[in-house]
């Protein structure tokens, strides 16, 4: 059968030229069986406010709760599935079952604003530090520091911690079903663990999870499998399941678009809801070759519904590729109403950013 995913677009406005569409207003239903009342969602973006050990804060609660009015989904805050996935202080947990009470406060919450509740559940591999880590030396697929100024020598993960980080990324989907939210995101965006294993510049393995691209990509195929494992067993009703991906990366060797066009095909053979694109900013030029529109109109053709190149904010054509559209930091600064039903889906005015948020 054709696989379809649905493609969530990163803006920092909608409005103005986008007047004209009418589509961000209608419901949206994904293969899983999970309906959106409409197709605006929050980008998941950290806001540092959980206690130390992850557990969510009320101020949080409250901040998602105010934010989720009027959206037909929230993205949270990437949540670490292990304490060494921990990314940066104030940080998500959801790798144990002691966070659950707090969890299903987050859910309900946004839930109860009318937006299904996804959290997003990542590894940050070797993007942290040792500081935060409480001394403990940061992981990844190879000891190999990130091309950054203050990045820290990773060590290595042996076969048996890899696979001990799968099983975590499937008790994490079982806690986010226990605690009553109606999806999980996969981070494998903005270089953190899964988009470390399938880069060749993180990655430089000899045995079965490094070398070519189909060795790269089986830790991710492995952790998408715990996650609908999980799913299978525990699910009692429609659950989503999304991936947040990056099209490239700065580092070299590293992920290039063709890269992820294979990666986007791998994707969409399993039972994914949508994949998410990330990049930090939407006037980047490809580094190595080109994708044309005649290209993904024939990934669309084919039933793969995404913009591979990253195409994004203000630009008319955003809509024919994207069945959704994710805004962050508007929301940010402040709530918004984002759906106006009497303009025909027309969406809310410029929020000015008042708070630093970090995009996770």
């Amino acid at each position: 059968m054709p696989y379809y995913i649905q493609l969530v677009i990163d803006d920092d406005i909608v409005g103005g030229k986008y007047a004209h569409m009418t589509t961000f207003d209608q419901p949206l239903t994904f293969k899983s069986g999970v309906t959106l009342a409409n197709r605006l969602m929050m980008s998941p973006m950290t806001t540092q406010q959980s206690f130390y050990n992850g557990t969510v804060t009320q101020e949080e609660i409250h901040y998602y709760a105010e934010r989720a009015k009027g959206l037909g989904a929230v993205i949270t805050g990437a949540a670490n599935v292990q304490a060494t996935g921990k990314g940066w202080p104030g940080e998500l947990s959801i790798e144990a079952d002691t966070f659950l009470p707090e969890l299903g406060q987050l859910a309900r919450a946004i839930q109860a604003q009318g937006a299904k509740a996804i959290v997003q559940i990542f590894h940050a591999g070797r993007m942290t530090h040792a500081a935060t880590l409480g001394g403990t030396q940061p992981v990844s697929a190879s000891a190999v520091p990130a091309q950054r100024p203050d990045a820290e020598v990773p060590r290595e993960l042996t076969v048996p911690e890899i696979q001990a980080i799968v099983t975590a990324f499937g008790e994490a989907t079982r806690r986010a079903i226990q605690a009553g939210f109606d999806g999980v995101e996969l981070h494998g965006a903005n270089t953190y663990l899964l988009q470390q294993f399938f880069s060749p510049h993180s990655n430089r393995r000899t045995d079965d999870y490094g070398g070519d691209r189909t060795r790269r990509y089986r830790f991710i195929h492995e952790v998408i499998d715990a996650v609908f494992a999980a799913v299978d067993r525990y699910a009692t009703r429609p659950f989503l399941v999304g991936y947040r991906v990056s099209p490239e990366e700065y580092e070299t060797p590293g992920i290039r678009v063709a890269d992820t066009l294979w990666l986007l095909k791998q994707l969409g053979d399993t039972r994914l809801d949508y994949v998410h694109l990330s990049l930090n900013d939407y006037t980047r030029v490809a580094k190595e070759g080109r994708v044309s529109g005649p290209v993904v109109a024939g990934l669309r053709a084919g039933g793969f519904a995404s913009d591979p190149t990253g195409g994004r904010r203000r630009r008319p054509h955003a809509p024919r590729r994207g069945q959704r559209v994710g805004h962050g930091r508007p929301r940010s600064g402040g709530p918004t109403t984002p759906v106006r039903p009497d303009l025909g889906g027309q969406t809310g005015q410029r929020c000015r950013r008042r708070h630093a948020y970090r995009t996770v």
